[in-house]
């Protein structure tokens, strides 16, 4: 991941590229130099970055329980899970000019309808954008 790109398996045991920030890189760096050099890795878990403290690779609902707490900690009402923040990333992408394509390609969807989604929640930005801000709308 030095060079700004991870290896995510999705589902279907589907892997694919992503990149990621020098901040995530950062802080990546600062958990496999501390925390992460202590556990026991368990066999089949060697390749895998967030691992429990018993050494295995995280479930889905630890994964969601942590996010939850850490939302609620945060002071946020709404709850927070990973699709969530899968959503905002995709949107927040798109809404900044992204290409389609590229955001199906990290998302890791099979089909560009699948991606196309999170266009028409742009277009619903745009339209009450128009509507608060036009004079004429």
């Amino acid at each position: 991941f030095d060079e700004g790109f991870m290896r995510v398996l999705g589902k279907g045991n589907k892997e694919r590229l992503v990149p990621i920030g020098r901040e995530a890189v950062k802080h990546l760096h600062f958990y496999l130099g501390g925390v992460r050099q202590h556990l026991t890795v368990q066999p089949g878990n060697e390749n895998v970055v967030f691992l429990s403290m018993r050494g295995r690779q995280l479930s889905r609902i630890t994964v969601f329980t942590t996010i939850k707490k850490l939302a609620e900690l945060a002071g946020l009402r709404q709850t927070i899970s990973p699709h969530t923040l899968r959503h905002s990333f995709a949107t927040h992408l798109l809404e900044g000019g992204a290409d389609l394509r590229a955001v199906q390609e990290m998302l890791g969807h099979a089909s560009i309808t699948t991606t196309e989604i999170y266009t028409h929640l742009d277009r619903d930005h745009l339209r009450q954008v128009m509507t608060e801000f036009h004079p004429r709308s």
